[in-house]
């Protein structure tokens, strides 16, 4: 058996990556998309390695010099590569094919190290395929129940109420000699001279599955097994999806701030949502809508207040809605001058858009992360700021200031010319009290010095479409912050939520009930795992000290044995020890997490 590798086009979707070397050449998690299919060539039994090379053909050969390989390395030339499609560079390697049993593979294929052995137990005539998902395009097949072929579909003949029939090809094959020699090469040669040069050999494939059916088999590997790459994004999820170590896989995860949806075998336990909102009826409501909304301009910053307001039982000269809370956070520090006191372990966007020497940060793991409204008095009494940042319940540890006692901080910094923040991010899901929240025309009219911001994307469960509010009894700030922020700086999803969602209010409150519960089981379950020290949490998350366990051990468990991701809270500024944020989720992912938990246990404690 050999290996034919086609490795001839240039990769023009990759643009500047691509400049001065082939496709195959860009790195990859430390190695390079080439060598790190040699190295799992390599753990096979081949006669050689054949590489058809065109794009900088000269650059790959020199860059083969220096890789290692037991396996002998042929390198054969397509001078055509830029006019002409894959169907020509395995005409190139026809006689090689020709000559022996083969493994026909594109080098722009990824795969886990152990996926490639399974094709070569397979039966000739085999082709790597997997399940056909949302983000994948080119040729699929179709397959009967023995798993042979039954038809090539290309993409413009997919349908995607038949998606779920389809398997997406891997392009890569396992040829017999005989196979290319009386079928494959000939009808190749035939469809150039009949066709184009243009041509994929996949379509010759089509055409003699479709008169000698049963012909090809398949070999069904999981989605999660393989990538193709074409393009630098692509690239870099494929470098999260195959990456085997996963303290590297979380730091790649974490860069990304989101976008999860691009790895549906992940659960996510570190984004913080609602697990009961939105409901069924309001994303129907939003795909009815769709078509317009995305193809229809959104209402100005002056309406979007308008639907805050009423949503708030705001005044629209007192509130601002911005594209998250980040983004008003954002436009209210940056004219920020003095120093600002922040309450550690915090959400760092606060402190991030000061500089540090602007920052006083008052310490909370002495208290066991718990604070009182006396314990900020007395502690900023004694470090003087111009601002002062609560966040109610706090992110990550869950603390919760009654209102009375979050009052008499206000009360308090008014005296001493102090501006606050209270951010109420999280108070939806906290049930220590009634009504806890600031958001008040009466309240904020006697408390000039006092901004409430909140996230409408982790309250109401939908990130996504980034909304946040800003509320003040000062209108002249509020006027000055909508002139810093652009006309139009929510999207039309965004709107539409804020249009809705007052239909939906009776449900939402319903549903925070059922969340208190929720909250409640979730955390004697936690405590019940011996090695964990649950904190008290009046928000959608767990603040979590680990008892003889690492943090970074168990995340990295965790995401290798469960596809589960929480937050690792170590190098958390004001944290010293190891401790986890856990997301609070529906009740079967709940149960899925400490099962997840409780298996880590009994895996190191045997």
């Amino acid at each position: 058996m050999q290996a034919v590798i086609l490795a001839a086009g240039k990769g023009s979707r990759f643009k500047q990556a691509t400049k001065h070397k082939p496709k195959c050449m860009l790195p990859f998690n430390g190695e390079t998309i080439i060598s790190r299919m040699l190295r799992q060539l390599n753990k096979l039994d081949l006669k050689q390695i054949v590489i058809v090379a065109g794009y900088k053909a000269d650059v790959l050969k020199d860059y083969l010099a220096s890789v290692h390989s037991s396996i002998p390395i042929k390198v054969i030339n397509n001078d055509q590569f830029a006019t002409t499609n894959n169907i020509v560079s395995v005409v190139k390697a026809g006689e090689i094919l020709e000559a022996d049993e083969t493994l026909l593979i594109e080098s722009d294929v990824l795969l886990h190290d152990n996926v490639i052995s399974q094709l070569q137990q397979a039966p000739d005539e085999s082709a790597l395929v997997s399940p056909f998902c949302d983000w994948m395009e080119g040729t699929a097949v179709t397959l009967d129940p023995e798993h042979r072929i039954t038809a090539f579909v290309p993409r413009e003949q997919q349908q995607k109420a038949l998606q779920t029939t389809y398997y997406k090809t891997v392009n890569i094959y396992k040829l017999s000699s005989n196979f290319s020699r009386r079928y494959f090469i000939p009808y190749l040669e035939q469809q150039i001279i009949s066709f184009s040069e243009n041509a994929f050999y996949e379509t010759v494939f089509g055409t003699l599955t479709h008169l000698k059916p049963g012909m090809m088999h398949a070999t069904v590997i999981d989605a999660s097994d393989w990538d193709e790459v074409d393009t630098v994004q692509e690239l870099k999820l494929a470098e999260i999806r195959l990456n085997t170590d996963p303290l590297m896989k979380m730091k790649q995860l974490s860069q990304r701030y989101g976008g999860y949806w691009r790895f549906p075998e992940l659960h996510d336990y570190a984004y913080l949502v609602n697990p009961f909102f939105p409901p069924a009826a309001m994303m129907q409501q939003f795909q009815n809508n769709l078509p317009h909304l995305l193809t229809d301009y959104p209402s100005g910053l002056a309406v979007n207040s308008e639907l805050a307001a009423e949503l708030f039982k705001m005044s629209p000269t007192k509130i601002i809605v911005g594209n998250g809370a980040s983004e008003l956070i954002q436009a209210f520090l940056s004219k920020v001058s003095g120093r600002v006191g922040v309450i550690r372990p915090t959400f760092e966007e606060y402190p991030n858009r000061l500089s540090a020497d602007q920052v006083v940060a008052m310490p909370t793991q002495a208290l066991n992360f718990h604070y009182t409204g006396s314990d900020i008095i007395d502690y900023f009494t004694h470090h003087p700021v111009k601002l002062l940042v609560l966040i109610n319940p706090d992110n990550p540890s869950g603390n919760y200031l009654s209102k009375q006692d979050v009052l008499a901080v206000c009360q308090w910094a008014l005296a001493q010319n102090i501006q606050v923040i209270v951010d109420e991010s999280f108070i939806d899901f906290s049930d220590a009290e009634t009504d806890g929240s600031l958001f008040s025309n009466d309240l904020l009219a006697q408390l000039p010095n006092l901004i409430v911001i909140k996230s409408i994307s982790k309250s109401y469960g939908v990130p996504g479409i980034r909304l946040g509010v800003l509320a003040s009894g000062d209108e002249q700030l509020i006027a000055e912050l909508k002139r810093t922020v652009p006309i139009w700086n929510i999207n039309a999803l965004g709107e539409y939520f804020l249009q809705i969602m007052p239909d939906y209010q009776a449900a939402y409150t319903e549903n925070l009930k059922a969340f208190f519960e929720l909250r409640a089981r979730f955390q004697k379950a936690l405590e019940s795992i011996p090695f964990m020290k649950v904190l008290p949490s009046q928000a959608n998350f767990l603040m979590i000290q680990l008892i003889g366990v690492s943090s970074q051990t168990l995340c990295a468990y965790l995401l290798k044995h469960a596809n589960v991701l929480i937050k690792d809270l170590t190098e958390k500024a004001g944290i010293d020890g190891e401790y986890v944020r856990i997301a609070v989720k529906t009740e079967a992912e709940n149960q899925a997490l400490v099962q997840a938990l409780r298996a880590y246990h009994e895996n190191t404690t045997i």
